[in-house]
């Protein structure tokens, strides 16, 4: 599975009572990957996003891939060595972020299926934490499966941001090196979302840090 650090370790120490590390700190940020069909365009969308968050020193990024991951969809309150060792690798992740960032295409008017899994297979990961989305796919930028996001989120008890970065007819929006052709709509989108996760973030890790979340 690709689990990547692109910037600092996504696990750290809680900071003592009273010291500012709390707001001085990168914020963790898992940025999930949702796609896992062949020849799927999402790296060359994450790889661009990397980019964003490349000039930002308020997130400390790790990138979950959903691609390498092979958990089956059948659930179980007992899952198997196997399961649990995939389990291993991504459930800390998860556990360890500050917010989350998915990046998703919009299959059928959904979202894709390794993403439901990967969502229903945990809880407490997701509570309390802001979920920003950036999507692609055709005429609708993947914005159907962002609004069934929304949903889905709500009942973990996460906390969506309203600011999207999508992408209409994305493949059509990138050169053949990766490189956006007409960056600066997109990269306002970027900063944009980038900005409202990080204020709900630290609002939301300060909150809890007074009381826990009454889930």
């Amino acid at each position: 599975m690709d689990i990547t650090n692109s910037t600092a370790p996504a696990v750290s120490s809680a900071p003592a009572e009273g010291s500012t590390e709390a707001s001085t700190a990168p914020l963790s940020l898992a940025l999930i990957v949702a796609s896992d069909r062949e020849g799927r365009f999402a790296p060359v969308i994450a790889d661009w996003f990397r980019s964003r968050l490349a000039e930002r020193e308020d997130f400390a990024v790790t990138v979950v891939d959903l691609a390498e991951i092979d958990l089956p969809t059948g659930l179980s309150h007992n899952p198997s060595p196997a399961v649990r060792a995939e389990l291993a690798k991504v459930s800390p992740v998860l556990a360890a972020a500050d917010a989350f960032v998915v990046l998703t295409p919009e299959y059928n008017h959904s979202f894709p299926a390794s993403l439901k899994n990967l969502i229903d297979r945990h809880f407490t990961e997701w509570q309390a934490k802001p979920v920003g989305f950036v999507s692609y796919g055709g005429i609708s930028g993947g914005l159907r499966a962002v609004e069934q996001l929304r949903q889905v989120f709500a009942e973990m008890h996460a906390v969506t941001v309203r600011d999207t970065v999508s992408f209409h007819s994305a493949w059509g929006q990138f050169d053949e090196d990766g490189r956006h052709k007409d960056p600066d709509g997109a990269e306002g989108a970027a900063k944009v979302l980038l900005d409202q996760l990080a204020w709900w973030a630290l609002a939301l890790k300060e909150a809890k840090s007074t009381r826990p979340y009454a889930a």
